[in-house]
């Protein structure tokens, strides 16, 4: 079983060896190669996907058949569709590998067992929820008090890993910019550097 989800959960409260027999009880390994999906829209969510390596995104097509990237995940984060996992209805998100991956996939099943199951596990989790919710929350104030090109930097300096992984017109899309628009951005921050 690899260690990365182990040092994760130990970064926000301490496991019990009952309770990383119970999480590798739970969790399957299943790789993914770049550009498939791991959920498509019109399906429901069955599981949480821990990235061990690779880079997704989720993203749903907007009535202009556009795709507008929801978010972006990386290693040591979890992925899914929440509400169609939390509510077992059918999604309209698409959760797609931009590299090749490698994932620990936990079931909803497993998920509300393990939650039943250990205290510990139960708040990890909400842990994890709750920073997801407030990353959520703080990129929706940016988008409506910060210009283009203060969301930008705000970005690049939290997630400047993400800048050489995601192709331009995936950040872009995140960021709610045209490709065009993003392409002005860094071609007059790289004229401010010479």
């Amino acid at each position: 079983m690899n260690n990365r989800l182990f040092d994760h959960i130990n970064r926000f409260c301490k496991l019990s060896d009952s309770d990383w027999f119970l999480i590798q009880e739970a969790v399957s390994k299943k790789v993914f190669q770049k550009k498939e999906h791991l959920l498509t829209s019109g399906h429901t969510c069955h599981y949480k996907y821990f990235i061990i390596q690779g880079c997704m995104r989720s993203y749903f097509v907007n009535s202009k058949g556009a795709e507008q990237i929801v978010n972006f995940g990386i290693e040591d984060w979890w992925m899914t569709d929440y509400d169609s996992f939390v509510n077992q209805h059918i999604s309209h998100l698409n959760i797609q590998a931009i590299e090749d991956c490698t994932v620990l996939r936990l079931s909803k099943s497993d998920f509300d067992q393990l939650t039943i199951q250990s205290p510990t596990i139960s708040t990890y989790f909400r842990t994890i929820l709750e920073k997801r919710h407030i990353a959520d929350q703080r990129r929706i104030q940016y988008m409506f008090n910060l210009s283009g090109e203060e969301m930008y930097d705000t970005f690049f300096k939290h997630n400047p890993s993400f800048t050489q992984r995601v192709p331009q017109y995936m950040l872009a899309s995140y960021l709610g910019f045209t490709p065009e628009f993003l392409s002005k951005i860094r071609k007059k921050k790289a004229e401010g550097r010479s």
